[in-house]
């Protein structure tokens, strides 16, 4: 399958490296001038889990990568993997949406809007819904550190899979993923929204979610501080009964989550890599869905008192 990573993110290049790796021909589309800033490879040092569970296979070494700073409708890719952060996500859609040829577009990663209306510039038909997990981050020295996880989440909004959306499928299992559907997968997105709120809002408290490393009580607090957007995904009109297993953790005593978060960050290095890599304070990401779950609470009327605290660390300029 000719495939075109949307960007060069963390994302992209983690999953970009996976999909090459299984025989798939992959390119990165880039702003024009990126490419020679970015140089003809990629320094990877990351945890593979996909053959080896719990410890993973350190992969460490130089990817040559292809950019192009040009996308025309006659390109002949399969795939585009549009994997943005959800702000930016509607203006990417817009801009891809005349130049996708004959191409399925995998939205991949966090959305927060009706996702139908998130791309509502792309033609119904021909996307796919997926989220990665996968994390890390570009170090100053200009290394990609992070670990990648055996499974991948795809999912719809109440509809059998199309023959376009079993194919990207097939793609990820034949690079060794295994797949996780997810039925409601609208409510399964703002789901996962709320928790990397709750996270990202104690992780800039203390500056970042690699200070969260070995910080119980900074995991506690993240901890509650998800417990308490719960409801606010349930005033969206999710049917948490539908999402046990994912709303199960919090639910649960927060010393007891905090305890087993702790100790996996203490012991098993792939979820340290995943934290310790996100050690920028600056970052924009986490302090836009920050902002953007509590406007949405503010909206429907639901109390998130953690949230609000650490308003004063992701109040963006302007």
């Amino acid at each position: 399958m000719r495939v075109l990573m949307f960007g060069r993110g963390v994302i992209a290049t983690v999953y970009g490296w996976a999909l090459e790796r299984a025989g798939h021909d992959v390119e990165f589309y880039v702003r024009p001038g990126r490419a020679a800033a970015y140089g003809g490879a990629v320094d990877l040092d990351l945890f593979d889990l996909r053959r080896r569970r719990v410890r993973g296979e350190r992969v460490v070494r130089r990817w040559p990568v292809r950019f192009r700073e040009e996308l025309t409708p006659d390109h002949d890719f399969d795939l585009v993997v549009l994997s943005v952060p959800h702000h930016r996500l509607t203006a990417a859609a817009d801009f891809l949406a005349p130049r996708l040829g004959n191409a399925t577009a995998l939205v991949f990663g966090n959305t927060w809007a009706e996702p139908a209306t998130a791309v509502g510039s792309l033609p119904a038909d021909r996307v796919a819904w997926g989220f990665p997990q996968a994390g890390g981050g570009f170090g100053a020295d200009g290394v990609l550190r992070g670990m990648l996880l055996r499974s991948v989440v795809f999912g719809t909004f109440g509809t059998p899979p199309t023959e376009r959306e079993r194919a990207v499928r097939e793609a990820f299992r034949t690079a060794g993923f295994r797949l996780r559907e997810e039925p409601d997968f609208r409510g399964w997105l703002w789901l996962h929204f709320a928790a990397d709120a709750g996270l990202h809002s104690q992780g800039l408290r203390v500056g970042s979610l690699a200070g969260l490393i070995g910080a119980r009580h900074d995991l506690r607090e993240a901890h509650l501080a998800v417990r308490e957007l719960l409801p606010l995904v349930a005033a969206r009109g999710v049917d948490l009964r539908r999402h046990r297993a994912g709303v199960l953790p919090y639910r649960a005593p927060a010393w007891l989550t905090a305890t087993a978060l702790a100790w996996l960050l203490d012991h098993v290095p792939p979820v340290r890599a995943n934290f310790a890599a996100h050690a920028d304070p600056a970052a924009e990401e986490p302090r836009v869905i920050c902002r953007d779950a509590l406007a949405e609470a503010r909206r429907l009327g639901v109390p998130v008192p953690r949230l609000a605290a650490a308003e004063p660390e992701f109040a963006l300029d302007g």
